[in-house]
């Protein structure tokens, strides 16, 4: 395969045939059917692990934090274990091969929790000057506040969970408070925002060649019903929804301003490997506002990241070498002389 875009990565054949990689996923050993539980996510694992080994590189598998519990023999981990069921469980695979001192692909585990942390990633926002909607974060057993600002139509949900699991639009505040009770007895925070009206535009960024963030072509979620929220259940393929509606954003002058936007909030967080900066787009008034990050996010072929690499030549073989390339290169395991040579 020829690299078919200045910024792809091609990891030499004597790198893949020398490095040993774990690739560590809640259903990396499973057969690709979907999971009763976790539905397409059983699907995108395996994915996963067949386009790693079809790439060419050297790949064993597991499926439990207990692999690292010891320093793995390997040389770099591919961790999608994101979903451990338990609080900021997505922290705990970066913690832990951090304290063996092995490179792994993904974020520092700060960072991770940075971006997981929804109403944190806003604040950040804010200071660079990033507009977002009005929030507002409940800590579960903290210091209770009477609402900060009003809304028509609030949002309540996790401040730290995935794929829309816990979402609920309501009214009133006090609707929002009976909602974020529920979600407290189950141990998460709260994040309580104004309901900001619906297109969801990401921006993904990936790390390509020459160590810089690549940012690419962004993508809009169009629904057929602009006013309702995507549900968990249709996220993981557990109910009938078909492929995920996304066209890639063709305005010059929105594609600019989302990207600009990106920009100004990748010094907060780079490096890292590859993630989805999220915005809600009002077509009527024009308005974006950044809604949160998602690092170490979905990597399979039917989901953002790889259509949008797909829109520009790069299929998603060539998106996952990339990828792996650019982590490995940007923790000295290549040499830096045949990845200038390679990409």
């Amino acid at each position: 395969m020829i690299a078919t875009h200045p910024r792809q990565i091609r990891i030499p054949a004597a790198d893949k045939a020398r490095l040993r990689i774990i690739f560590l996923a809640k259903h990396a050993c499973a057969d690709g059917r979907p999971d009763a539980q976790d539905g397409n996510h059983a699907i995108y694992h395996h994915e996963m692990r067949t386009t790693l080994e079809a790439i060419g590189l050297n790949v064993d598998v597991a499926n439990s934090y207990e692999a690292l519990y010891d320093r793995p023999d390997a040389d770099f981990v591919i961790t999608l274990l994101n979903r451990g069921g338990f609080q900021n469980s997505e922290m705990l695979a970066p913690l832990l091969l951090s304290r063996r001192d092995m490179p792994y692909l993904g974020a520092s585990p700060i960072v991770r929790g940075l971006s997981d942390d929804k109403y944190l990633s806003k604040m950040i926002a804010r200071a660079r000057g990033v507009p977002t909607m009005a929030a507002q974060l409940f800590r579960r057993g903290g210091l209770f506040e009477s609402p900060a600002f009003a809304a028509d139509r609030l949002v309540v949900k996790p401040n730290a969970s995935s794929a829309s699991w816990g979402v609920k639009m309501v009214d009133t505040w006090a609707e929002a408070r009976d909602h974020a009770d529920g979600l407290f007895a189950l141990g998460h925070d709260v994040l309580v925002e104004q309901w900001a009206p619906l297109l969801d535009v990401a921006v993904p960024v990936v790390g390509g060649s020459g160590g810089q963030p690549w940012i690419l072509p962004p993508m809009m979620y169009v629904p057929a019903d602009p006013h309702r929220e995507r549900s968990y259940e249709e996220k993981r393929g557990l109910i009938d929804a078909g492929d995920d509606p996304l066209i890639l954003v063709e305005d010059a002058d929105l594609r600019s301003r989302l990207e600009a936007m990106t920009a100004a909030l990748l010094p907060e967080l780079w490096p890292f490997d590859y993630g989805r900066f999220e915005f809600r787009y009002d077509p009527v008034s024009g308005q974006v506002l950044f809604m949160e990050v998602n690092l170490s996010c979905n990597l399979w072929s039917k989901k953002t990241i790889s259509r949008s690499a797909a829109s520009i030549g790069v299929d998603h073989a060539a998106l996952v070498e990339t990828i792996v390339g650019h982590s490995l290169a940007r923790q000295g395991l290549l040499d830096e002389a045949i990845v200038q040579v390679a990409a």
